[in-house]
């Protein structure tokens, strides 16, 4: 690759951390631009994975407080959710470049559509959980929706995190904070578990992980400072709009 490239990519990965950290969806942020410098979709779908493992473990990290007394939780869904992933990355090799090509502007808006309905899901999740103790199911039910959500996250990955909280919110009985942070365990249970599979692929452009690994830790501390003086949702709605346009590219092509 080249340096430009490399900056390109970089740059990305800043912008997609940043994103990250205050809105979600920065993976409809570094993945085009991972294809738009001519990596195969393939490969920048697996390279974006590794690349973005740090925010998902600095996320874990920043909630921990809140994974207290939900080891017995953990110990039960971070396995589904490591499998899943490894399945998901399994299920994409197995896909081969030309199907994923033809998949990624449907994915692409699959993603917009997650990242749009964040605001509505969090606020119908907080209506559930307001109100503990009515009469949900067993929590080893929750691991039926984690698994092909996991499967999903390996797979692609962009939204993974809607998903894994919307799945959670059903099937478990807990306050949304809680929820919220053992979402991101899993979330990186799940990209972790795909990253290491994808570590034997062949197929990681490893000059391009490590730039965009080094910009999104940059991008995910640029949110952090930058939180409470850019609005989240005016944010999203940027990203989904750049997400449609995107699709749209990917579709007449």
């Amino acid at each position: 690759m080249s340096a430009l490239e490399l900056l390109l990519a970089g740059i990305a990965a800043v912008a997609g951390g940043a994103v990250n950290a205050l809105a979600g969806g920065g993976t409809l942020i570094t993945f085009p631009m991972l294809t738009a410098i001519g990596v195969p979709a393939v490969a920048a779908n697996i390279t974006n994975t590794v690349a973005l493992c740090p925010g998902y473990l600095g996320a874990t990290f920043a909630q921990r407080g809140d994974l207290r007394g939900q080891g017995r939780r953990l110990f039960m869904l971070l396995p589904a959710a490591a499998l899943g992933g490894v399945g998901g990355g399994l299920l994409l090799l197995l896909t081969g470049e030309h199907a994923f090509r033809r998949l990624v502007p449907y994915l692409i808006l699959l993603a917009v559509g997650l990242l749009s309905s964040q605001d509505a899901l969090r606020v119908r999740l907080q209506r559930r959980t307001a109100h503990h103790g009515t009469g949900r199911l067993h929590e080893a039910w929750s691991l039926l929706p984690v698994i092909p959500a996991a499967v999903y996250g390996g797979y692609f990955g962009a939204g993974v995190s809607v998903i894994v909280l919307a799945v959670l919110g059903l099937a478990l009985d807990d306050s949304l904070t809680r929820l919220n942070a053992l979402k991101q365990a899993l979330s990186f249970g799940i990209n972790i578990a795909a990253a290491v599979f994808f570590l034997f692929s062949g197929k990681v452009v490893w000059p391009a992980a490590v730039v965009m690994a080094a910009g999104a830790v940059v991008g995910g501390v640029l949110g952090g400072r930058l939180a409470g003086r850019i609005s989240p949702l005016a944010l999203r709605r940027v990203v989904v709009a750049a997400g449609l346009v995107i699709a749209l590219i990917y579709l007449l092509r």
